[in-house]
This record gives C-alpha cells, structure tokens and sequence, in this order.
C-alpha cells in the first residue's frame, strides 16, 4: 500500500494537451463512482439502474450527481454518500501489464478517419437511433441534410444513458497514448461532449481506468467547446490494451452526449504470434512517403528535376495571395516546347488546401515517372513521349500551409481549404454556364453565341471583381497551353463527378445537368473510378452520407451538389479541356503513414486516366496550297453541339467514345470540308486530318496585302461569284 503511494507521489503531474478545449478546472472533479477505475462491465443497451461500484476498502461509494452545464462552467451538487458491504474486489488490470514509462505521443490514428477501423469494431452502451450508432463516432464524418436519418453526425447515446460509452477494439494489444475528440455535425443541432474519462481492457470485461498522476484518480479530460474543432488529449501514461472506452461524464446543456474520436496508437510486438497478423500498409516503390510543405515541396521538386534534367521542366504559373509561387512539373521527352500531335495533359491538386492527399499523390508521380522512364519501363516511356504531362500539386499554397501546421488529425474539415482571402478557388471561375444556356433558350446556338470557347464576362473582369490571384492564374495558364485531359484531385470522398457541376435550373440544391459529352465524361469517371483500389473495394463503407458505390463510384456533379464557377465547368467552356474531380479518400489529410497505401490505391488509376487522352481522333487541319497548319479552325462533330478548335499549329485532339462520327473542319477564310472519322475500340486515336482550301475573297486579300497580281483562275472565280450574286 505505501509502496503504492510512494509511486503515485513520484509521478509528474501530467494532464492531457487540451486544443480548443474548455476551463482544465474540469479535471478536478471527483470521479463519480459509477465509471470508478478497479472493476466495471460493460452497460447493456438498456440502461438499467446500476449497482453501485466495488471500493477496495470492504465499502461502496456511490455519488449522486446533478449537472448543470452552461457553456464551459460546470455546477456540481452533491448528495449525501452510500455505503453497503461489497463483495471480494478483482485486481486492477493494470498492474499485471508491463507499460511503458515513457509517454510517446507521436503514435498515429488507429484509423477511425480513414476507415481502417470497421464499423464492427466499434460498440456503444446506447444509440439514439441506428444514424448516431457506434459506427457513426468517427472524427470528421459528415451528417447528411435530415437529422434521424442513416447518417447521421456522430455518436449519441440515449438521453435515459446515465452511464453511457463508446468503445473500440483495436483487434489486438495496442499501445494507446491519446485521444481526438469533436461534437456532433449538424445543420440543426448543437451537441458535444465537454469532458470524459478514459477506460481499458484486454477481455471487455475487467477494465482500469487512466490515472492523473498526480491525484491517483480516474483523469477526466477536458473535451470539446464547439462541434468541429478536433481536441487532443494526450493520455498521462500510454496504456497497452486491446480495448479503449470512452466515458462522456459532461456535455452541453440541453444537449446530448454526441460525439466523434480518433484513437491515437502505436502497434506493439506479437512474438508468440496470439494474434492475426495486421494488414501492411506499405509499398514497394522507394518514394518519399511523407507530408511537404512549401519549402518540402519545392525541395523534392528540385531533386526530380536534379534526376531527370531530360525529361522534366519546372515552371511556375502564378503566385498566391501570400506570395508563394505556384509551381508546375512538366514531364515530356521533350519539356519546355508543344510538340505538334502530342497532347497536353494537367492534373491539378490542392485547389482546397486542407486535402493534402492529391498534393502528396502528384509528389509521388513526379517521382515515380522519373524512375521508371529511367529504368526503361515502357508504359512510363511511351505516356513522356506521346504526350506532354503538367503537374500542379498545390493550387492554393496559403490554405495547404494553415493545415499543415494544424497537423493531420488536428485540422478538422475546413480549415485550410479557403484561400487567405477566404475565397473557395473552386466557385471561383467565370460562370459561363448561365450565358450559355441563355443563348441556347433563344435558339442562338451555335450560330450567333458559340458552344465553345466562351469569353469571360465583363463583370469578371473588372478590377473591383472577387477573383483570386490563384484562380487567374490558372485561367491564364490554360490559356497558354491547348489541354485536351485534366483531372482536379480533391479529398473527403470516394467519387469521380463530371460535369457540368451547376445545375441549369436556377437555386436547384441539385439536378442531372450533362454536358453534350456525357458518353466521353462518363467514360473519364468510370475508368480512374474502376481502376481505383478504394472505389473498387466491395467491404468498404460509406464515407459520410451517400452510397456512391450504388453508381459506381461516379456522378454527375451538379446532381451531387450544384457548384456554381467551378474548375471543371469553366475548362470545358472556355477551353478544349475535358476535366473530372477525383474525390480520392474519406480523409482529407490522412496521418502519413497511410500515404504508402494511398499511393497503391490511386498509382494505377492516375496512370491509367492519363492514357484516355489517346481515345478519338486526332489531326492536323492544314491549308490546301501551303500546307501550313491552320490555328483556331473549329472541329465540330455532328450530334455533339460542343467545338473543340486547333492549337497554333493545326493541330487537334477531339475526345470521344468509339462509333461513328461526321465531322466538320471549318476556319475563317477556307471552304468547310466534312468527312467521316470511325473510333474503334483499338488502343490509340485515330487519324483524322484535313485539307482546307481558301475562299476565293480570302485569296484576293492575301494576294493585295501582298501587292502580288491576281491569278487569271482567281480572277474569273471572282467574275462568276458577282454574276451569281447579281
């Protein structure tokens, strides 16, 4: 016993890191006797009254308490103490357990987050209804629209739960040394947890609590003082354990106890082999697995460039509003120069700066490109040499840099995803659907308003107008460059949308909006969706609110969720660009021992998207008598009323689905010429060139301008034309 007491005093008085958490006062609050630390079971989904707990002193002790909770100030009354016999007391747990003396609080997340954790291995003494079961506690998931619906926001126990708990199993002993808490997501309510104690197990059975060591008490953490903000709480001493409970002791008043958690924990040895092997989240490629920020960022950059000076360019577009450059990778056999028939191709990440995952994907494909071209791997060779790559890792530098230094767990669901102006990049861009589908209303399409290339308004580009310095950027940069393929890589999901993301009926939440290139834009989605390990894992469960793999992992984004002034509209209308957004992962900033598995489950997928851009037709439109190519003449494809036009040297590249198609060359100055292009199902675009010859007006301007005489063919041509016109 003093030996016991000796130990406890020698203990450094150590408290759980509160982030965003309410008064530290609450951790000296006697630990109620119902969820004392020597003995307890689990409570049935029913709560019964509960005997009082065994104490070691042949006495019970049973607290009644009441608690009125404002904001972050807590009124304890008490009543008065009961004591009855108890029975013969089982020895704490945590005695027999060789723990570690030394606190390591830099173990990851067990995987609550990111879904590593199943939804079997989570229990609770109670639910409120199935859409705030067990399954439902985990840090950053989303609530759908409907409150009682089967998404719901979090965890809530029953409001009769005098006792209520939510427990994981980690599925074998794991050194736990923390804890993340956050409230329940709601549009309509307000719930969350403002302090808990903290319980183990190795049967679920018998449990000990963690102590303060200070006091020798059960230790109650300070929680949460809003919904979203994630709050860490260190434990005093890690504790190894299959199972971790934690015990809600107060919450909100007039609230419930809601909410979402992360386990923080480091894996420990198995040397007799008791328990399954975990799966290895890991890789074979020798990649730099781990988060970048700026500086990283451009470091490692510098390094591939370093590697492969031959095939690799980097550039910049732009700088944010902090003044950090937006840099760009260019990868191509010949970096630096647009190589007439070679299409260009973007992937763009880091638009929200809280989803890093895209960011560290496109680090990652830098690096891989370049060692496998070096090491001769001839799928890697042939993409450099057929086309010219464009990697945009951080499109918004200033959001990318406010979550990294939140940390990965710690960042929560928006911080960091504006822009430092607090504009989001991604409704940013020109509305050009509204003007479109105006003109299309009035019957004006395509003949007086085009179907493509539609210019910016004049509201946009006014000086006093909302643009981002990024968001120009990036309009000038897809100016500069004729792209055919992109992709926006986002996180948080597990879908590809397509456009159009806007929905045609004004102030619609959502509505199937297609474009004219449905067929082509559902092809993009299905394939990285279909190539996709995570999309295509048939045990996986839903990330938040919707059942995407009902579809096929791929949707139309304006009848997910109308985004006016996207990316992915904006390209498509305004340039020849077809563009999809990748929602890559649940997690939007996943703890970096999960990159290596990330890399594995999207390192197919990129490449294979990459090599869509070979599927239509491709050609020069060149003129008849110089065989010059023609820029800008326009490529139009019967039943499709979207153009796509040449790039300076005449070249096009016009993406579609195979069958077959009529289509049109036309420029100004030239003689439209029609033909018919079949695209098969045969790996590679097919060839379709044309031949324009010049109007005989045209010539005669040419042949002035030049002060050159005019031909007697010529010179007749233009005699019949009068005649005809007379």
């Amino acid at each position: 016993m003093w030996g016991l007491l000796f130990a406890l005093a020698a203990c450094a008085p150590t408290i759980g890191l509160g982030l965003g958490a309410p008064s530290a006062s609450v951790l000296d609050l006697a630990p109620p006797a119902t969820t004392g630390a020597s003995v307890s079971t689990p409570a049935p989904r029913s709560i019964p009254a509960q005997p009082p707990v065994e104490k070691k002193n042949g006495t019970t002790g049973q607290r009644v308490r009441i608690r009125i909770i404002k904001k972050k100030k807590i009124i304890t009354r008490k009543k008065k103490k009961i004591t009855r016999p108890s029975p013969p007391v089982t020895a704490n747990p945590a005695r027999t357990l060789d723990l570690p003396k030394e606190q390591k609080p830099d173990c990851p997340p067990l995987g609550l987050e990111s879904l590593r954790v199943s939804d079997g291995q989570l229990e609770a003494s109670s639910s409120q209804s199935f859409g705030l079961g067990p399954h439902r506690g985990r840090l950053n998931i989303q609530s759908g629209l409907e409150d009682g619906d089967l998404y719901d926001g979090a965890w809530c126990a029953e409001q009769q739960d005098a006792e209520p708990w939510l427990q994981v199993d980690a599925g074998r002993p794991t050194r736990f040394s923390g804890i993340i808490t956050q409230g329940r997501n709601s549009i309509w309510r307000y719930d969350w947890v403002t302090s808990y104690k903290v319980q183990f197990s190795n049967d679920s059975r018998s449990w000990w609590g963690s102590r303060n060591c200070s006091s020798g008490m059960d230790a109650i953490f300070p929680a949460n003082s809003d919904p979203e903000t994630p709050v860490l709480n260190l434990l005093p001493e890690p504790q190894v354990a299959r199972y971790i409970r934690l015990l809600p002791q107060t919450w909100l008043e007039g609230g419930a106890s809601c909410l979402r958690a992360e386990i923080l924990a480091c894996p420990v040895s198995d040397p007799n082999g008791l328990f399954p092997e975990a799966p290895a989240l890991g890789s074979s490629d020798p990649l730099d697995f781990r988060h970048h920020d700026y500086k990283a960022m451009r470091k490692l950059m510098k390094q591939v460039n370093e590697q492969c000076p031959n095939i690799t360019r980097i550039y910049s577009i732009g700088k944010s509003h902090q003044g950090l450059k937006l840099y760009v990778m260019e990868m191509s056999d010949h970096p630096g120069e647009h190589e007439l028939g070679e299409p260009e191709v973007r992937y763009v990440a880091g638009m929200h700066g809280n989803e890093a995952l895209g960011r560290e994907l496109l680090l990652l494909l830098m690096q891989f490109l370049c060692r496998e071209f070096q090491r001769g791997n001839p799928r890697v060779t042939r993409l450099l040499t057929e086309m010219r790559l464009h990697l945009l890792p951080s499109m918004n530098p200033d959001g990318y840099e406010t979550a990294y230094r939140r940390g990965s767990e710690l960042v929560g669901w928006v911080e960091g995803r504006w822009n430092y102006q607090g504009i989001d990049l991604n409704h940013n861009f020109a509305d050009l659907n509204t003007p479109l589908w105006d003109a299309e209303d009035g019957g004006l399409v395509p003949h007086t308003v085009p179907n493509h290339h539609l210019p910016l308004p004049t509201y946009y580009t006014l000086p006093n107008a909302t643009v981002a310095p990024e968001t120009w950027a990036v309009i000038e940069w897809m100016k500069r460059i004729p792209f055919v393929l992109s992709a926006n890589l986002h996180g948080g999901e597990l879908v590809v949308s397509y456009p159009f993301d806007m929905t045609r009926t004004p102030w619609a939440a959502r509505e199937l909006t297609p474009t004219p290139d449905d067929a082509v834009f559902r092809w993009l989605s299905t394939v990285y969706a279909g190539t996709s390990r995570a999309m295509q894992d048939l045990d996986r469960r839903t990330c938040h609110n919707q059942d995407f793999s009902l579809h096929g992992n791929v949707i139309n984004g304006a009848d997910w969720h109308t985004v006016p002034g996207s990316m992915n509209d904006f390209s498509y209308l305004h340039t020849n660009c077809f563009e999809v957004t990748v929602e890559l992962s649940c997690d939007k900033f996943p703890h970096e021992n999960e990159l290596p598995q990330e890399w594995e489950n999207n390192k197919d997928a990129l490449l294979t998207y990459l090599e869509q851009v070979r599927m239509g037709i491709t050609g020069v439109v060149r003129d008849k008598d110089t065989e010059l190519g023609i820029a800008d003449a326009v490529i139009a494809v019967d039943g499709i009323n979207h153009d796509v036009t040449t790039a300076w040297g005449g070249d096009y590249w016009r993406l579609l689905t195979p069958g077959d198609y009529v289509v049109t060359a036309s420029a100004e100055g030239y003689h439209s010429v029609t033909r018919s292009c079949r695209v098969t199902f045969e790996e590679g675009p097919v060839p379709c060139n044309f031949h324009l010859t010049k109007t005989p007006k045209q010539r005669l301007r040419e042949l002035l301008a030049a002060g050159a005489k005019v031909p007697p063919d010529l010179r007749r041509r233009l005699e019949r034309l009068k005649k005809q016109k007379n």
